[in-house]
């Protein structure tokens, strides 16, 4: 298998990890697997810290954003043009938020190749070793579906990569936003056949996504989150004022609003024709 060569030097590097967590310090091989999870988010770090700067100037430039996709909302073309521009002039670079998910993703697959021959290349070598975790997950490398504690494991999964999501989501209007939540639900169906080793790993990785969001959202400047939901405001909702807090964070002028009942309260004079007299 093509991918299978490929990705050979990646689990040639996850088995001796897991080896080593599992033989030197002593954790069972289910806990290797979480230990390897941290030890593969702490080396992404520097993307993540490039991936949350990303999305603060994302949301700092949010209602900027969304009064171009307004203005051109009946032209396609010509708003992914000045998309484009807009994001060349205030170096912002969407897909850098990405970039911790595509980092991982060799290392996912690789992980499915390595629990897949598990018992066949790695287990003789430690013989009466536990594949369980927690007396819960009786075996990490048999599918999720084939124990009910996998089902247990799935609902973890999804709540988790539910809850990453909510804050990986933040400058997404309402529509996309509820799509990315609601796959979780959808991939279910796919992932009730990877090993239950796999879910584990994307699980503890969720949960950290999710750490770092709540770090993120309390250390991240008050008026971004305001600028944020601004942002998500659909496009049949007229935009109110937006408060000075949030014009100062966002950099943009505030917008000044016209109060409906002083226009109704002052009626509009009518110039009435004087009449022609006849004579």
């Amino acid at each position: 298998m093509i991918v299978a060569g490929i990705l050979t030097p990646f689990e040639d590097a996850l088995a001796a990890v897991l080896e080593f967590l599992h033989e030197s310090i002593g954790l069972s091989w289910a806990w290797s697997i979480v230990g390897l999870t941290v030890m593969v988010r702490m080396l992404l770090v520097p993307l993540t810290v490039k991936q949350i700067h990303s999305m603060q100037r994302l949301q700092r430039h949010a209602p900027r954003m969304k009064e171009i996709q307004q203005k051109y909302k009946h032209d396609k073309p010509r708003q992914r043009e000045e998309m484009l521009r807009f994001y060349q002039e205030n170096k912002i670079n969407p897909a850098s938020s990405c970039l911790p998910l595509l980092a991982q993703a060799p290392v996912f697959f690789a992980l499915f190749f390595v629990l897949r021959d598990f018992e066949d290349e790695i287990l003789p070598r430690f013989p009466g070793a536990d594949l369980g975790w927690l007396d819960v997950v009786p075996n990490i490398t048999e599918n999720a579906g084939s124990h009910w504690s996998g089902y247990l494991l799935l609902a973890i999964y999804a709540i988790s990569q539910t809850a990453s999501t909510f804050f990986m989501s933040a400058t997404m209007d309402r529509f996309q936003r509820g799509l990315l939540l609601a796959l979780p639900l959808v991939f279910l169906f796919v992932v009730i056949n990877f090993p239950a080793g796999l879910i584990l790993y994307w699980m503890t990785s969720n949960l950290w996504t999710v750490g770092q969001g709540l770090v993120t959202r309390r250390l991240a400047p008050k008026g971004m989150a305001a600028a944020a939901e601004i942002a998500r405001r659909s496009s049949r909702t007229p935009q109110r004022e937006a408060p000075a807090d949030v014009a100062a964070a966002t950099g943009t002028p505030a917008r000044t609003t016209t109060n409906a009942a002083a226009v109704t309260a002052s009626p509009r004079r009518v110039k009435r024709k004087k009449k022609k007299v006849r004579r």
